[in-house]
């Protein structure tokens, strides 16, 4: 394809690498009987290490593809796994550890529903521990976690994004194939495609001798004007999910199994984890030009640009992210990896000029749309301006009647201690490694809690309240999962902070 190796095509990617801050960008491409890849920038800012097509990534949320596929390969199993069908009830597979907290739910949701994220159950990312937690989550932990947290949906009826329901996937594979799951992808996908540098994990990478091909992930610090790395983070609990490192070389090869129908991936395979489930946006708000709404399936999304079919996946966690994508009928795919996670104007120019450009090798001409920058400035007009916050009245209560211990059953138990003279929760036990910092509003109960990512990103401001038995506070409730409206979570003081 010769826009992918024209001069115009690379300066584009850098200059909107240095407009956003993005240290790294890997990229390969499938057409017809031609691969190509390249690499720009650094894998590493602070060693200035080169980033080339062969640098691994974590790809975050782009690894459900896999975890899909992977279940796709048990419903195609009949003689090993006859009861693996995806209208089969994950309760029936799973009877000790799949219970939802309502028994309808638990009675009803199938594998088609967890793959689709439309069993009703929201993200509730801040409910399972990390490595860094003095008791890790796992994949069957996170499973039977499942029954402490509320739903937010009635089944089938919404769109609801749940990393969980992937963690569920990988536990059903494990107990079904009787194997790890990353052992059921090297056998099942990395070995048979080639993708000798796929990995389940950055220490399994590591492990392979590839430490010194991994990226570390970015963050921009504004008040320093720099790239701030960190290594990609060890996750087994997150594993279906995401924790899939690997390079646009190797997962190329992935991408092309699924555009082909080639390797593991057949006929029947593929037509079952491409078949539309899920609009993920009903209301068909903010659609680019000549595109449709999207549909989830399973582990994957599909949406229509311009009459043809593009399928893929995207995956973002603090710094990094990922897309890939196909079009089956223009026998196109794509894959995009970078050590930021502010890739997304990158990610919207590439894919609209390889696509356009193919569209134009079949002479299809397509108009010419708005340039990236046209398309900010649309974007910023439409942007309402923000109301100015009423005036938070003066904290009285002495902050020691808040410090202490609070419980739930499904996030378990948040500290709320003094920083800086303000009540302080370290959440950087959790998987998402977080901090909330509260500041009062009202009425010495309602508070705004500062939710912030552990290195980047701007404040999530989530609404919390204290409720006082005498002179001390013995709950906490804060809106930390944005899905159920206002209903608040609630953590019960223990009874030794009592």
């Amino acid at each position: 394809m010769d826009v992918f190796h024209s001069e115009a095509f690379s300066s584009k990617i850098k200059k909107l690498m240095e407009e956003n801050h993005v240290p790294g960008f890997s990229i390969a491409i499938v057409h017809g009987d031609k691969v190509a890849s390249a690499g720009y920038g650094y894998a590493d800012v602070e060693l200035s290490k080169p980033c080339t097509a062969d640098t691994l990534f974590d790809i975050a949320s782009s690894s459900k593809s896999l975890t899909a596929a992977a279940v796709a390969l048990l419903t195609d199993d009949d003689e090993k796994y006859p009861e693996v069908r995806y209208e089969a009830i994950v309760s029936h597979l799973l009877p000790d550890d799949f219970v939802m907290p309502k028994p309808k739910y638990t009675e009803s949701v199938t594998v088609e529903d967890i793959l689709s994220h439309r069993s009703g159950m929201p993200r509730h990312d801040l409910s399972y521990f990390g490595q860094q937690a003095s008791r890790p989550d796992n994949l069957r932990s996170v499973t039977r976690n499942l029954r402490n947290l509320a739903v937010a949906a009635p089944l089938r009826v919404k769109y609801m994004y749940c990393n969980m329901m992937y963690t569920v996937a990988a536990h059903l594979i494990e107990v079904k194939a009787q194997q790890s799951f990353s052992s059921f992808l090297e056998e099942r996908f990395f070995q048979p495609l080639g993708m000798e540098s796929t990995s389940v994990q950055p220490s399994r990478a590591r492990a392979k001798g590839f430490g010194e091909r991994m990226a570390k992930g970015h963050y921009w610090d504004k008040e320093k004007s720099t790239n701030c790395g960190f290594e990609a983070p060890e996750c087994p609990e997150g594993e279906g999910a995401g924790s899939i490192s690997t390079s646009a070389n190797d997962f190329i090869k992935w991408a092309k199994a699924l555009l082909r129908n080639e390797g593991p991936i057949s006929k029947e395979v593929y037509e079952g984890l491409v078949r539309l489930r899920t609009i993920t946006n009903p209301d068909a708000k903010g659609l680019e030009p000549f595109e449709s709404p999207v549909f989830y399936t399973a582990g994957l999304e599909v949406y229509y640009y311009r009459g043809h079919t593009v399928v893929g996946h995207d995956g973002m966690i603090t710094g990094f992210q990922s897309l890939f994508f196909f079009l089956p009928e223009l026998d196109l795919g794509v894959v995009m990896f970078s050590n930021s996670a502010d890739a997304d104007p990158i990610h919207s120019f590439v894919r609209r000029e390889l696509i356009d450009a193919v569209l134009r090798e079949r002479g299809e001409f397509p108009a010419e749309s708005l340039s990236l920058n046209e398309k900010e400035k649309d974007k910023k007009s439409e942007e309402p301006e923000k109301k100015k916050d009423e005036e938070p009245q003066p904290q009285v209560t002495p902050l020691n009647a808040y410090v202490g211990t609070y419980w739930n059953p499904g996030y378990h138990s948040f500290t709320v201690q003094l920083k800086d003279e303000k009540l302080f929760i370290d959440a950087g036990d959790r998987s998402f490694g977080s901090t909330l910092t509260f500041e009062h509003k009202s009425d010495q109960t309602k508070y705004i809690a500062h939710l912030r990512d552990n290195y980047e990103g701007e404040d999530e401001e989530l609404r919390a309240e204290f409720v006082f038995e005498g002179d001390r506070a013995m709950k906490l409730g804060i809106l930390i999962e944005p899905e159920l409206k206002d209903e608040l979570i609630w953590f019960s003081r223990s009874e030794g902070d009592a």
